[in-house]
């Protein structure tokens, strides 16, 4: 939204007390970022804009009553796609909790679209109301150790600017291709060499951060440590704190966070599921865990608006202050915060934790195709025959991205190695969905936990492939079968029953609303659970386990990885 000279004239006016505004709330209590202090006033409106902070007098007048207004909250490192909602839903799930604006990386649908599925996003932006701006994937495919369904190199990514939803390079994930030179790798690094340059370099440090930081890049979210997120910081990096569905660092990092050291610290979700989305929130959930754990409520907040404001160069936003963008929300405690009216604009927008518009006005583009090009799936893709006495396995953590590779002795059976629910042993299958006619990588997964059945899904990070764990090949190849028919989504099968969650926008997001997409995950999720699932998000954690860019050990559809190596692994190990 753009003034022009009468607009202009008219916020000038309405400042400097000549004109009334179009909104005045009277009587609130504003979180001032700057001082760090509430200030109770009025707070003046006008085209969109917020004209003052005073008194003032205005065409409607809102009467506060002692309320906090808060500026709106900005998440600076989202993949929507992990929401499972599409744009518009997602607007209409976060608005309503407070949030003005996210910096989204289309990461996701980038590694399974290309072009087409940034571009679906960039049109989305334009047309909700909620702030998307895009941060343009560094990395598809994250590593050469997957196949992704599309190679974007910096020629590509050079095609979409000029383009006012673009502010930079979103994580580049491949530190080692910094750290080495890599020539395509620093080919974006130069082309986005005045934007905006995001990073991802989980346990870097030293000379190899140093080199990291060198190439421009300013950010990291993989911290996991105080003392990793305070070298990060002494070296001028920005941290943002992570606090999603499956990776939780704010009780990890809030130590570093002091009088020094806040205006390069934000909060940020980078995934989040559907449920805890309805149930927990969005920033606003962040900002109040943050104050529980004992950080000033007007620090918390500031570091969920106006420290990515300032970090992303975002004009005009994360504030409460003359000229700044009317994004705000009140809430009538200020811990926690619980934001019971919000302003987009100027305009309120949600009421009560529900949205005031219908999202079917927004009209946004037709989302596009889902490739899902499995070809024949049958059980004995799955047989792996026994070449040794103990396997490599990926050990499951809970709220974390992190594996841990583990040694164990395989269960056989008529000279093949199977799943043993019984020490939680279960085989895992990546399915490439992209070339016709590839048989499954196949391996094995400690720390699931279930005792029967099989669950997958077409999220499986970052290529985007099918992946399932289960105890039974059979079922294994239900749950991937009715992925492969529905267009992608979730899935759980056991003895021939199979629940799915349908995610036919490029096999990553469905396109329904937050309340139903969240009531078909909790339904998969109470499957596993039932069936002896011990993790709180089985299918998140099971999304990450092909992450070829976290340690220690992942499975991706052309084999087992050490990550720490960079390299494939043999199954087996040698004696």
């Amino acid at each position: 939204m753009k003034l022009d000279s009468a607009r202009l004239a008219r916020l000038i006016a309405v400042a400097a007390g000549r004109q009334p505004a179009d909104l005045c709330i009277k009587g609130c209590r504003l979180v001032n970022v700057f001082t760090g202090k509430i200030e109770e006033a009025d707070l003046a409106v006008c085209e969109g804009f917020i004209a003052g902070v005073g008194a003032y007098e205005g065409k409607c007048t809102l009467r506060a009553e002692g309320m906090f207004v808060s500026p709106g909250f900005i998440d600076g490192h989202i993949h929507i796609e992990s929401t499972l909602l599409s744009p518009e839903y997602f607007c209409a799930a976060v608005l309503p909790r407070g949030t003005s604006g996210v910096v989204a990386d289309p990461h996701e649908i980038a590694n399974v679209l290309g072009l087409e599925g940034i571009r679906y996003f960039a049109e989305c932006a334009r047309r909700v109301p909620l702030d998307i701006f895009l941060n343009l994937p560094s990395c598809v495919p994250a590593s050469p150790l997957e196949t992704s369904g599309a190679n974007l190199r910096a020629v590509d990514l050079e095609s979409l600017l000029p383009d006012e939803t673009i502010l930079g390079l979103a994580e580049m994930m491949n530190f080692p291709g910094v750290i080495g030179a890599n020539a395509e790798v620093c080919d974006k690094l130069l082309l986005f060499q005045d934007s905006v340059l995001d990073g991802h370099c989980p346990g870097l440090t030293g000379r190899d951060l140093n080199a990291y930081i060198a190439a421009g890049i300013g950010s990291d979210h993989e911290c996991t440590s105080a003392r990793e997120a305070a070298e990060k910081l002494s070296r001028g990096m920005a941290v943002m704190i992570r606090q999603g569905s499956q990776s939780k660092d704010l009780a990890k990092l809030i130590g570093v966070v002091d009088d020094s050291t806040w205006q390069r610290c934000m909060f940020v979700t980078d995934d989040l599921h559907p449920d805890d989305l309805l149930e927990k929130g969005h920033l606003n959930a962040i900002v109040n865990d943050a104050m529980a754990l004992g950080m000033d409520p007007v620090r918390a907040i500031a570091m969920a608006s106006w420290t990515p404001a300032n970090y992303f160069r975002l004009k005009r936003r994360g504030a409460l202050a003359p000229g700044f963008f009317a994004d705000f929300s009140l809430s009538p405690t200020l811990n926690p915060w619980n934001p019971v009216r919000v302003f987009k604009s100027g305009l309120e927008i949600a009421a009560e934790r529900k949205l005031l518009v219908d999202p079917a006005s927004w009209r946004v583009p037709t989302a596009p195709r889902s490739p899902m090009n499995l070809g024949e799936i049958l059980p004995e893709h799955l047989l792996v025959a026994a070449e040794g006495r103990s396997v490599r396995v990926i050990e499951v953590l809970e709220a974390t991205l992190f594996t841990r590779s583990l040694s164990m002795e395989p269960a056989i059976e008529n000279g093949f190695a199977v799943s043993d629910a019984g020490r939680d042993l279960l085989k895992a299958a990546v399915y490439n969905r992209y070339v016709p006619g590839r048989k499954p990588a196949v391996g094995f997964v400690h720390g699931l936990g279930l005792k029967k059945g099989a669950i997958a899904t077409s999220v499986a990070h970052d290529s985007h492939n099918v992946i399932a764990v289960g105890v039974s090949d059979a079922d294994i190849v239900s749950a991937v079968c009715a992925l492969r028919d529905s267009g992608g989504g979730m899935a759980a099968a056991s003895e021939g029953r199979v629940e799915i969650l349908p995610l036919p926008i490029a096999g990553l997001m469905s396109g329904q609303a937050a309340p139903e997409v969240s009531r078909g995950l909790q339904n998969l999720k109470a499957c596993a659970k039932a069936w002896g699932a011990k993790l709180e998000n089985p299918f998140m954690a099971l999304s990450f386990l092909s992450l070829s860019v976290i340690p220690e050990l992942k499975l991706t559809d052309l084999g087992l990885v050490d990550v720490l190596k960079f390299s494939h692994v043999p199954l087996f190990e040698e004696e």
